[in-house]
């Protein structure tokens, strides 16, 4: 039940006496909100403070006056003016004990209600390049597009999810290159997605090198010139102490004079590294300007050659099923993946389109779209004809407006795309597009320990697969802990014991993304992911199975499922009361978590629908109660409980277990 919407409807005709502007009222109803302290109250409305100054009163008067005509009989048990006009609201524990069995009556969907207007949500999530195997840097897109789908999905929205693989652009070039130089027959036909992702990294390298060996000029000039920059701010400010505008200007030089030097030790350090290799040295020599002869295969690649063609064709397939089966484990499916190539031959048209608009212009022998307050412009097609992914991007949403017409489409992409996605969105709106929203779902980094993106320590990118079994093994010890289950007194077979591993360490991958901001950098510690304490998965789930266990006892005891089922809900100890209202606020906090797409609401209420749980059984005895009907009561609630921590886990992809 949406009960912040129903309490806000009975305030709305009043407040609408005095606030005839929708925005104005609705402003002021936003100031109704669920209360930070739960002994004050369960709801406060702040809404008699800014009419002050409007209707000539003090606060209070007018707190007053709005309680006089709020009917809230139904709802609540008490409604009082605290302080300067603040309205607090109590529930009645008989109408919240209502609601609830209400929920519990409908296991799936917990007595949620589909939005009164859908939409349709075109969500771009996860998105790899195919020519290489899957690493953690995929991980947070992967799962915040998932948990985002899932939620609206179940809101009632028609959410439509599009895997924009990357199988098309410049790294099929470098495969093909590095396939047709470097290959190990033997390595590739025993596995050949490890050998092609051997070959991206051997060609990246001899490229990454050779442009760092070309960047020193730009480098030792850019630096040059921040020293005298420096060094001309320095002496304006010795002529003019006082001026604070020169302590500024001073300050950015420094600091653009630190940036040019760390980027120039960085090159040359990256080129002497390399230098102590010399085969690696004379790989490079025979293979030079390697960048050109890369771009040269992806042209000849995009332009139909016969055999780059037959080589893609080759490659593709076992490159997508590499990452199908990281996608199978993690229990990730999409509506649609259509790759990059599947938009190549539409790019033409666009660019053309561009063009007839006067939205793309000529410039140095390549086709551009200037955009006002951007110093760069959109690139759509290069002097040697080539497209470039803005160009897809374009084609992408236009395809996207014509098969699905969506209410909305979302990116959800590395926040340093940013300026891409702003670019992009631009161009849209001119070309027409302007009946759906656009919005570039951004989220930060995952760090080690050192703070840098998280890498291995011989400075490669983590493989999300390796991840994966890092995570299911660490789980295995805490969870299978010999010494922890012979406390509890589980004996697991070895079947049960990988299957709760897999469940517990892929939640813990999946959360430990989830319960941070999106757009927050967060560093990745494997060990705390997977405790059985703090905000983690693992905590989640041992508390829903921990409420599997009190029924399976109670029944143990002789209390059939049938007793409690339908029992009448009564609640009065203030530990059941607050478990109950947590339990209530389960639909707002969903569309809570869609207003700015953050899954990291529901983690957030999933934690502490946890901690609620577990002081309400720490200080209210269940099968021990002083009635019967007290009894069944509580095991209701606590069914409830484990439903909604179940549900809320599966709308963020996460599974639970029975025993833990």
């Amino acid at each position: 039940m949406r009960v912040l919407s129903l309490i806000r409807s009975r305030f709305a005709p009043v407040l609408a006496n005095w606030l005839t502007e929708p925005d104005a009222l609705n402003a002021a109803l936003e100031r109704i909100v669920a209360s930070r302290e739960a002994g004050l109250a369960d709801y406060q409305a702040n809404v008699a403070m800014p009419l002050q100054k409007k209707l000539g009163k003090p606060p209070l008067a007018i707190a007053e006056e709005i309680v006089s005509h709020v009917d809230l009989s139904d709802l609540c048990e008490s409604v009082t003016i605290a302080g300067q006009g603040y309205v607090n609201l109590r529930l009645s524990p008989k109408w919240l004990a209502q609601c609830l069995m209400e929920a519990h009556a409908d296991p799936e969907r917990l007595a949620v209600a589909p939005v009164a207007t859908p939409k349709t949500v075109v969500i771009d999530y996860s998105s790899p390049n195919v020519a290489k195997p899957m690493h953690v840097g995929h991980i947070r897109s992967t799962v915040i597009g998932d948990s985002i789908t899932k939620i609206l999905r179940f809101l009632g929205h028609k959410a439509i999810s599009d895997n924009h693989l990357g199988d098309w652009g410049t790294q099929f070039g470098m495969i093909i290159y590095g396939y047709k130089n470097f290959r190990d027959d033997v390595a590739y036909a025993q596995a050949p997605v490890a050998e092609l992702s051997r070959l991206y990294r051997v060609v990246q390298r001899i490229i990454g090198f050779q442009d760092a060996v070309a960047s020193i000029p730009k480098l030792e000039l850019a630096l040059t010139k921040a020293e005298q920059k420096l060094t001309e701010s320095k002496a304006k400010s010795a002529a003019a102490p006082q001026d604070k505008k020169l302590a500024k200007e001073i300050a950015v030089a420094a600091r653009q004079l630190d940036e040019a030097n760390e980027e120039l030790q960085k090159a040359k350090t990256s080129i002497e590294e390399s230098s102590q290799d010399h085969d690696f040295i004379e790989r490079s020599k025979q293979h030079a300007e390697l960048g050109q002869r890369v771009l040269k295969e992806t042209a000849k690649l995009h332009s139909g050659d016969r055999e780059n063609l037959e080589l893609w064709e080759a490659f593709v397939p076992n490159c997508k099923d590499e990452i199908h089966s990281v996608y199978t484990r993690l229990n990730i499916q999409f509506d649609h993946e259509f790759g990059e190539s599947y938009y190549h031959e539409m790019l033409p048209a666009v660019v053309e389109d561009l063009l007839a608009k006067s939205l793309a212009v000529q410039s140095g022998g390549a086709i551009c779209v200037f955009l006002d307050g951007y110093e760069a412009p959109m690139i759509v097609q290069k002097q040697d004809g080539a497209y470039l992914y803005s160009t897809t991007d374009i084609a992408t949403a236009v395809f996207r407006e014509r098969e699905f017409g969506p209410d909305a489409s979302l990116y959800v992409v590395d926040h340093r795309q940013s300026e891409h996605f702003q670019k992009l969105f631009d161009v849209l709106r001119k070309i027409g597009l302007t009946h759906t929203e656009l919005k570039h779902v951004e989220f930060g980094t995952v760090l080690g320990e050192d703070g840098k993106p998280f890498k291995t320590r011989s400075g490669t990118v983590v493989g999300l697969n390796s991840m994966l079994d890092e995570a299911v093994s660490g789980a295995y010890e805490v969870v299978c802990d010999p010494d922890r289950l012979l406390k509890s007194g589980y004996a697991f077979t070895d079947a049960e014991k990988r299957e709760i591993s897999e469940t517990v360490g892929l939640g813990a991958i999946k959360y430990a993304d989830l319960c941070h901001n999106r757009t927050s950098n967060y560093v990745f510690d494997m060990k705390k992911m997977v405790q059985l304490q703090g905000n983690t998965a693992a905590y989640i789930q041992y508390s829903y199975a921990r409420t599997r266990s009190i029924l399976r006892k109670a029944e143990t005891d002789g209390i059939e499922t049938s007793k409690w089922l339908d029992a009448p809900l009564v609640l009065i100890e203030a530990p059941e009361l607050n478990l109950g209202l947590q339990l209530l606020r389960f639909e707002d906090m969903l569309n809570q978590s869609m207003v700015d797409y953050l899954p990291n609401v529901v983690t957030e209420y999933l934690f502490e629908t946890a901690k609620l749980f577990s002081s309400f059984y720490d200080q209210c005895s269940v099968l021990g109660a002083e009635t019967p009907e007290s009894v069944l009561s509580r095991l209701r609630l606590i069914d409830l409980t484990g439903i909604t921590l179940r549900k809320g886990l599966e709308l963020l992809g996460i599974g639970v277990v029975e025993r833990m």
